[in-house]
């Protein structure tokens, strides 16, 4: 008589402290009050930052160097290898387009609601700013600044800047993203393009991609340690009070920011058949780590694996889209911001726009975010804006004070986008894993399964 085969005990529920997302929102609620804390000790007689000041600012600095250290070999070996594996989808030049043109769509809708706020709040009219605050920037965007950004420097993306400090010269190399994609795409082109000769390459490339993708899962457990820096540096330089000579365009910034994030997303998932919850469930540990750390590029390897892992999407697509989106989706520095920003400015200096200006703001913001790429970010986008519409750049120094407290929620609302997108193609092209989407995997994924990548 055959033995009655018993299934296996269902596993008891994890405790929710083993939880991914719970240990962030922990270390967000710690960082807060230790950066007050910080801001309440003040610096000491002699100026210097107290001890717990230095401390937060050391976590969270070394925090993110660990993340873009590991941005070029995983931009790079993702985008190579992704595009080797595009050749198996049959549809992949539609993915290429479908992901452009998603992203225009939602960097006009993102616009035309910082326009409307601009005109709504007025808050260049309900500001108590002083005009001696304005500056022009140390950097500023043009057209020019991107076509240069197309042409590699050199096969590594790399750029070296010299900073005087006291009469010291020091030299510090930065990667440019833009390039970096570049010239990411043309070794993966040639790759295919070579053929049978290439293959050695392309299996040295994806075993890469795994090793660098298991030292990514190690720094992604130190989160919450990076969280608690980069939140705690924050209001203990920033603080709070600042807001208040801004508060109508902070008001303004963050409205637009919310209707973006928690109205337009989740409309435009659920005319997907997409659950919006699923996608915040999914998504949620890269816009944590985006509004803590302020920065796309540092949040890249989460958000691609977030992508695939919680939201479904497959990794041969997430490896592009998701690189690209970091460099070119952007629509809380590149369309809210500057919209609300430019308006704020003309507002201020009392110069009249018109329907052409607007309509510039519209084609700035739609086409010109991937400007910014490698440069410097929101406030290059800002310059981009008003330079186009001939308002006075000095009108940038006006808004400087507040800048790191807004720069969270765009940052947060750009990673958003950039999982979005790719979400909502894999949809229309029948590629999208519905079943992890629509499941709990998302924090198993985070907790558990660091090696699943490799």
């Amino acid at each position: 008589m055959p033995q009655a085969t018993s299934s296996p005990a269902p596993s008891s529920p994890k405790p929710i402290y083993r939880s991914f997302g719970f240990q962030v929102l922990i270390a967000m609620v710690i960082g807060l009050l230790l950066g007050l804390l910080a801001r309440n000790i003040g610096p000491d007689a002699a100026g210097n930052q107290n001890g717990l000041s230095v401390t937060l600012q050391t976590i969270g600095t070394l925090f993110v160097q660990l993340l873009r250290a590991l941005v070029p070999p995983l931009i790079f070996t993702a985008i190579v290898a992704s595009i080797a594996n595009l050749k198996n989808l049959n549809n992949a030049a539609k993915l290429v387009w479908q992901t452009l043109l998603w992203f225009a769509i939602t960097a006009l809708i993102a616009v035309v609601i910082g326009i409307a706020l601009g005109l709504i709040i007025q808050p260049g009219l309900n500001t108590t700013v002083a005009e001696t605050a304005a500056k022009a920037p140390s950097s500023t965007g043009s057209w020019l600044d991107f076509l240069k950004g197309l042409v590699p420097v050199n096969v590594l993306g790399l750029e070296a800047s010299t900073k005087l400090n006291n009469g010291a010269a020091s030299t510090s190399l930065n990667f440019n993203v833009l390039q970096l994609l570049v010239v990411s795409i043309a070794f993966g082109v040639a790759a295919l393009k070579a053929g049978k000769a290439a293959e050695p390459f392309l299996a040295f490339n994806q075993s890469l991609l795994a090793i660098v993708r298991k030292i990514l899962w190690w720094v992604i457990r130190l989160t919450p340690i990076g969280t608690i820096g980069l939140l705690g540096r924050a209001v203990d330089q920033y603080g709070w009070t600042t807001l208040s000579q801004l508060g109508w365009y902070a008001v303004a910034v963050y409205i637009g920011l919310a209707l973006v994030l928690f109205v337009v997303y989740p409309v435009l998932l659920a005319a997907h058949g997409l659950n919006p919850v699923r996608f915040f469930a999914g998504a949620w540990p890269a816009i944590q780590l985006a509004f803590v750390s302020r920065s796309s590029i540092g949040t890249l390897p989460v958000t691609e694996t977030v992508t695939e892992k919680s939201l479904g999407v497959p990794r041969e697509y997430a490896a592009f889209s998701v690189p690209l989106g970091a460099t070119t989706k952007m629509d809380g520095c590149a369309a809210i911001y500057p919209a609300i920003s430019a308006i704020f400015i003309a507002q201020f200096y009392q110069v009249p726009l018109g329907i052409q200006e607007y309509v510039l703001i519209v084609f700035v913001s739609v086409l010109g975010s991937a400007a910014t790429a490698g440069l410097t970010g929101a406030v290059v986008m800002l310059t981009l804006t008003l330079s186009t519409l001939g308002l006075p750049l000095e009108g940038v120094g006006l808004l400087l004070a507040i800048d790191p407290i807004l720069d969270m929620g765009r940052t947060a609302v750009n990673v958003a986008g950039q999982a979005l997108v790719p979400t909502i193609v894999a949809k229309r092209e029948g590629i999208l894993d519905e079943t992890v989407y629509a499941g709990t995997k998302h924090i198993e994924a985070l907790d558990h399964h660091e090696g699943a990548h490799a």
